[in-house]
């Protein structure tokens, strides 16, 4: 059975193992990108913290995957960050990705936040396939500073339009 949920700490090893594996898996480079994010070893602390909130994707009792809002780094405003959004490729068509993407936008509402930013790379194109059927839109350059600079590509969705 899949499940979708805040992440615990227990996850942390686990999680940190699947999201590079699937990070390697998509060809992602490794400096420059969250492969080499120290949170990605830390992930029930680093999203333990106020208007961040990291889910994962559970099916029998393995994590395949998960995603997370966090206030954009280095910026003013209410504007948060979609972080960290992989899916195993198992679970990749299967309408996983949206069902999460849906969890993330509603705790981005929930938290206030008005526009939602994302950074990812050109040849995911499914991924960006769902970003803008969920609201996304590309914009010209990056905002705040994450530390993704290998990452070319940057959307941004404003929540007040939307139902």
């Amino acid at each position: 059975m899949l499940e979708i949920r805040a992440v615990q700490p227990a996850d942390n090893k686990e999680l940190a193992a699947t999201l590079r594996g699937i990070l390697i898996e998509m060809g992602v480079p490794k400096v420059g990108t969250a492969y080499a994010d120290q949170a990605l070893d830390c992930m029930f602390e680093t999203y333990d913290v106020p208007l961040s909130k990291y889910f994962v994707v559970v099916e029998d009792g393995q994590i395949l995957g998960g995603a997370g809002i966090a206030p954009l780094a280095n910026f003013e405003g209410p504007v948060c960050e979609l972080q960290k959004m992989y899916i195993s490729s198992s679970l990749r068509g299967k309408g996983v990705g949206r069902q999460l993407m849906q969890k993330c936008l509603d705790f981005a509402r929930e938290a206030k936040f008005e526009q939602v930013y994302i950074e990812t790379m050109p040849y995911m194109k499914a991924a960006q396939q769902l970003y803008v059927k969920s609201g996304f839109s590309y914009i010209d350059g990056p905002m705040g500073d994450t530390g993704h600079s290998a990452c070319p590509v940057h959307m941004l969705k404003d929540l007040n339009n939307d139902a």
